[in-house]
């Protein structure tokens, strides 16, 4: 290999591990550029993120470590990676890669200027929203100082319609984003240049409040409009919020399949625009919404547990010419893998990861990965260790507020699944296996140690 190749690198947002066409599962799922990259690629089917939630996970993605090791385990402790953390465009940037991020940013509470922003860690070329400033998710439609103004506070924040960024400057779009981001990734890919790219392109899609729908694509599927929330007309938030989840809000699975629908057509402009020289990789930032009507199946739990369908996510790879076609792994491997598997493809080797190199895995030349990988929220935590997974929930107030607010069944105490036998976790095995129980709470205990986490002090217990 001469030239190192082109990367693309693709984030979705709570997309359902059940929800690609190619599975077979749902008819009514429409995704055939997923497929299309499946069928040139690789697909891992036991692939990991390292939080259920956004803000976390996207911090581990962006730098190959664990975020426990800077404190990250839930929404209020979630941060973008210390200083002295590459990020994997400073990472390939120093491979002599030119940059590009599109799409939604949220690490925390970053506000313009931060490292977490793009342009402040390694990205030249940047069209981004701030998430962390607006509940965690963007508007589909809406972002303009007059969208802020009609709207009117609190809705303008909760509504999230405040101008995108390019670099540190305010950009007005009112339109789709899902297209917009597409479009200016593909513009960026085809910019000449004697660099490979490395284009990273963040879709909001298929966050919740699926209904900001174009007038055009309502009308063409037959779906009613739906107003975003007016304070002054409607419930207080947290009232009207739950009217537009599972099971309240009408249409809200063909909103949902709409949103899946428009990303995966962005996705093909995006396949087509990269060539035979380009690795690509497609990947969503937590498990399935299914509180915004995604899917998981057969997997149990949605986004927010650390029951599989909070943490197992799709993951795609597709390299002509290095990698198989049509393959399938089920080998244990996470986004923590991107860093150091982008990097080796790149050329480069980096040294302070949590992650692998996991191409020899992929190629199909290895069949190995992780031997282990671990999940800490505070409140909850669970570890993986070949077939067998250990969990603990706690039953505070995260759970109880989970529950009622996300309608996302959390569990309590102890669980211990194979899920070689049981994938949708439904037998708990805890009494039946103290060994592989002591084994698993033993190697959580000194994973906790190793990334700086306080010890723990529980006792097993049915």
């Amino acid at each position: 290999m001469d030239r190192p190749p082109n990367i693309l690198l693709i984030v979705s947002d709570d997309h359902g591990y059940a929800d690609r066409g190619g599975l077979g599962i749902h008819p009514d799922v429409r995704t055939p550029n997923l497929d299309r990259l499946a069928t040139e690629g690789v697909t891992c089917t036991d692939a990991y993120v390292t939080a259920p939630i956004c803000s976390p996970s996207r911090s581990a993605i962006i730098s190959g470590q664990y975020q426990q090791r800077w404190g990250g385990q839930w929404f209020d402790t979630s941060a973008f990676p210390p200083d002295d953390v590459p990020s994997l465009a400073e990472v390939l940037g120093n491979q002599g890669y030119r940059t590009g991020y599109f799409g939604k940013v949220h690490y925390g509470k970053e506000d313009v200027g931060d490292r977490a922003c793009p342009p402040h860690h390694g990205f030249e070329e940047t069209l981004y929203g701030l998430a962390g400033q607006s509940f965690g998710r963007l508007n589909y439609l809406h972002h303009s100082e007059d969208a802020v103004a009609s709207y009117g506070q609190p809705a303008a924040h909760h509504m999230a319609v405040q101008p995108l960024l390019s670099g540190d400057e305010p950009v007005e779009h009112e339109g789709f984003l899902t297209t917009e981001f597409g479009q200016r990734a593909t513009e960026f890919m085809r910019t000449p240049d004697e660099r490979p790219y490395f284009c990273m392109v963040a879709f909001n899609a298929v966050h919740n409040f699926c209904w900001q729908l174009p007038d055009a694509e309502l009308k063409a599927r037959g779906l009613p409009a739906f107003r975003d929330w007016a304070p002054d007309t409607d419930k207080p938030f947290m009232e009207w919020y739950d009217d537009v989840i599972v099971p309240n809000l009408p249409h809200g699975r063909e909103y949902y399949l709409a949103q899946l629908e428009l990303m995966d057509a962005e996705i093909g402009r995006l396949l087509d625009v990269a060539g035979e020289d380009t690795l690509v990789v497609y990947i969503t930032d937590n498990g399935g919404s299914t509180c915004n009507f995604g899917d998981n199946a057969p997997l149990r739990g949605t986004k927010y547990t650390l029951w599989e369908g909070g943490v197992r996510i799709p993951m795609l790879w597709r390299w002509p010419g290095q990698l198989p076609a049509g393959r399938s792994t089920d080998a244990l491997v996470s986004t923590l893998d991107l860093v150091p598997t982008l990097a080796a493809a790149a050329g480069a080797t980096v040294e302070d990861t949590d992650g692998l190199n996991i191409l020899p895995t992929l190629s199909g030349t290895s069949e190995s990965a992780h031997e282990a990988l671990h999940w800490d929220c505070g409140f909850q935590w669970a570890v993986r260790a070949g077939d067998w997974k250990l969990s603990w929930v706690g039953d505070d107030a995260n759970t109880q507020h989970l529950k009622s607010y996300e309608h996302a069944p959390m569990g309590a105490g102890w669980f211990l699944s194979n899920l070689a036998d049981d994938i949708g976790e439904q037998t708990n095995l805890i009494d039946a296996h103290p060994d592989v129980v002591n084994d698993l709470h033993g190697q959580h205990r000194s994973w906790r140690s190793t990334v700086g986490l306080p010890a723990q002090d529980q006792t097993v217990s049915p």
